[in-house]
Order: structure tokens, then C-alpha cells, then sequence
């Protein structure tokens, strides 16, 4: 049995909205982009309600350079 990272970059593809009354597909969308890392925010796609929110700390984030 596997420990440890296994859900450590787990994103949320569907969740429950509390004004359409059922799951819902979600919209991830960046809020705010911070020294310590970024926060994402959630976004239900029926309605436009924010279901939640994600923060990626600076550690976990890759460091993408063009070629």
C-alpha cells in the first residue's frame, strides 16, 4: 500500500453546488497569484457560483521556461 503523495496534486473536476442542488462540473479559474504560491478559485459552470478554492504553494508550482 502507497503512502504519502499519492492526492497531493488533486484537482476537483466536479462538485456539489448548493444553488443548483446536484454535483456539478467546476471551472478552475486563478484568483491571486502570491510570493508563497497561487490560490485558484472554483467555479461552477452551470451557474457561475464560487464552490471552493485551491492554494498551490511556491514549492509544488513547476517552473515552466520557453524555449
Amino acid at each position: 500500500m502507497r503512502t504519502g503523495k499519492q492526492f497531493e496534486k488533486l484537482t476537483a473536476s466536479e462538485l456539489y453546488c448548493p444553488r443548483c442542488k446536484r454535483l456539478s462540473p467546476v471551472r478552475e479559474r486563478l484568483l491571486l497569484v502570491l510570493p508563497s504560491g497561487e490560490v485558484y478559485d472554483y467555479r461552477c459552470r452551470v451557474c457561475g457560483d464560487s464552490l471552493g478554492s485551491r492554494q498551490v504553494t511556491a514549492q509544488d508550482r513547476r517552473r515552466i521556461v520557453p524555449a
